[in-house]
């Protein structure tokens, strides 16, 4: 199956993708329609999962049917919502229905969004997440027994945020991320470019990453 991504990565291309957030509802045109847009102009098109812990269409669900339109997708993955055996049962389905590429996040607080008295998860964070990853690709699953129907390839990224406060808790997760597998790394809407020029010279540029 064709992953532009990955091959864009391999080669050292410069990266573009784009984000569209799965409908609230049944209806997908919307997404599709706006997904479309972007077709040839980026690499692969980011779908949410929960943002904000606001309720959306599985990001799953959302990223399949961009596939079915010729649009490659990158399927975010939090671990809010989803123990353990949730998280691997999702990230199994997600590789059987096409899906490649996934950015693993630990995922909004519930208290944000639009369902605050629901019961948040987190039995993973987004570095373990990565890790849980690299087990799956494998082929093994989190207590490592063997999986008999095939190991997984999927191709995990991370989130980073260059304008953090913190600059050592900055570099510690980045390099944390590496370890754990991170392929590549995206970031939320930079609005402080020389935090951007620290970041990619003292901390970014330790890896050969796309970030």
């Amino acid at each position: 199956m064709t992953n532009n991504l990955r091959q864009a990565v391999l080669d050292k291309k410069f990266l573009l993708t784009a984000e569209v957030a799965p409908p609230k509802g049944g209806n997908p045109a919307r997404m599709i329609e706006v997904a479309s847009k972007l077709t040839n102009r980026v690499h692969a098109v980011n779908v949410t999962d929960g943002s904000r812990a606001v309720l959306r269409m599985s990001s799953i669900a959302a990223s399949t049917i961009l596939l079915q339109h010729g649009i490659e997708p990158v399927c975010q993955m939090a671990c809010r919502d989803r123990n353990c055996i949730g998280l691997q049962a999702d990230l199994m389905g997600a590789y059987a229905l096409g899906i490649r590429n996934v950015l693993a996040l630990t995922g909004d607080p519930v208290k944000a969004g639009d369902h605050q008295k629901s019961k948040a998860v987190f039995e993973l964070e987004s570095v373990r997440l990565l890790k849980l990853i690299s087990k799956l690709n494998s082929g093994v699953d989190f207590n490592d027994q063997a999986m008999p129907d095939d190991a997984l390839n999927l191709f995990p990224g991370a989130a980073v945020d260059p304008q953090l406060k913190s600059w050592s808790s900055l570099q510690k997760r980045f390099e944390q991320k590496l370890e754990a597998g991170a392929q590549f790394f995206q970031s939320q809407m930079i609005t402080d470019f020389d935090k951007l020029d620290k970041f990619m010279t003292q901390i970014a540029s330790i890896s050969d990453k796309p970030v």
